[in-house]
This record gives C-alpha cells, structure tokens and sequence, in this order.
C-alpha cells in the first residue's frame, strides 16, 4: 500500500486530498519523512547498500589483522 491510498478515518476520504485537519496535518507528516536521505531508495537498493557496506567492513577488518 502507498501512501496516496491511505483512507482518513476522521473524514473518510483519501488523505492526499486534505479535506479535514486530520488529514492536512497527516499529510504533512508524510512530506516530511519523504525528505529524508534514503526516501528516494527502494528497500532492495538500500539491502544492496548494506550488504556492499558489510563486505567493505568485512574487508577493512581482514587487512588490519
């Protein structure tokens, strides 16, 4: 489910219409975690980015030794 499906409970209607408080100040919230530094990443890339961060790591630590 996406977030421009989300249904208020307050109103009824679609949050991304904004048709009552509720929904406005939700809306709100919703832009502002879309602005984060990983919100454009879809959750594959980010498990990719971890595991090529782990075998860096990984790595790193088996040239110290």
């Amino acid at each position: 489910m996406t977030y421009d499906r989300l249904v208020c409970a307050n109103c009824a209607a679609p949050v991304t219409e904004g048709r009552c408080p509720v929904c406005r100040a939700s809306r709100e919230r919703m832009r502002e975690q879309e602005q984060g530094p990983f919100a454009g990443m879809s959750p594959a890339a980010m498990a990719v980015l971890l595991v090529v961060l782990l075998a860096a790591l990984a790595l790193l630590a088996h040239q110290t030794v």
